[in-house]
């Protein structure tokens, strides 16, 4: 899948957990100021640390969302597949879509479970597009100098068998031997023997 199709898909998922973020934080801000204008209590619980629990965690998830959106607007920008912290964040962030979605059904209704599957199905493609394979050593040159697979220089391969050097014939079969490459590779011809008068 090309950059044509993959940026656009950050930058949708970017700007969706933009929004998210503003409305979490929104909502859970909303609730504290309730909670304390209202003086509202909870199974004996204190009204204003309910309030202040609300607020935390409209700045916390607030928050949270809008790095997860960072990340996928880099990744956008960039166009490179995420790394690190921020492949930590986009996953962490699929998997609580998950979960919200599950008990979103029941909960609120089956609109809130279809967005959150979409944005869970968003955010999974967005990595899926930009998955990097991993090193490729089909291409590689054999080395013989790091131990790799191949012919070193003395033409014998790695597996022990002769190479083409090791069956040229010398003077111990009576036939000729080619001489250094500086010689033209002429045959060398051994001394003739001494014969008897």
């Amino acid at each position: 899948m090309g950059p044509v199709v993959r940026r656009p898909v950050a930058w949708l998922v970017a700007l969706v957990l933009l929004v998210e973020a503003f409305g979490v934080a929104a909502v859970n801000w909303f609730l504290g100021v309730v909670v304390d204008r209202q003086d509202m209590s909870l199974a004996g619980l204190d009204p204003h640390m309910m309030s202040v629990s609300s607020k935390v965690g409209a700045v916390v998830f607030g928050l949270y969302f809008a790095f997860c959106a960072l990340v996928a607007l880099l990744v956008g920008v960039r166009d490179r597949a995420p790394a690190g912290l921020g492949r930590v964040l986009l996953v962490s962030a699929a998997v609580v879509h998950g979960l919200l979605a599950a008990f979103a059904w029941g909960l609120v209704g089956p609109s809130a479970f279809v967005y959150l599957v979409v944005v869970l199905g968003l955010i999974v493609l967005l990595l899926m597009t930009y998955d990097r394979p991993g090193p490729s050593t089909a291409h590689r040159t054999p080395d013989p100098r790091d131990g790799t697979p191949g012919t070193p220089h003395d033409g014998t391969p790695h597996d022990g068998t002769p190479g083409p050097q090791d069956s040229t014939p010398g003077p111990q079969d009576g036939t000729p031997r080619r001489g250094p490459a500086g010689d033209g590779g002429a045959p060398v011809t051994p001394p003739a023997a001494p014969t008897a008068p």
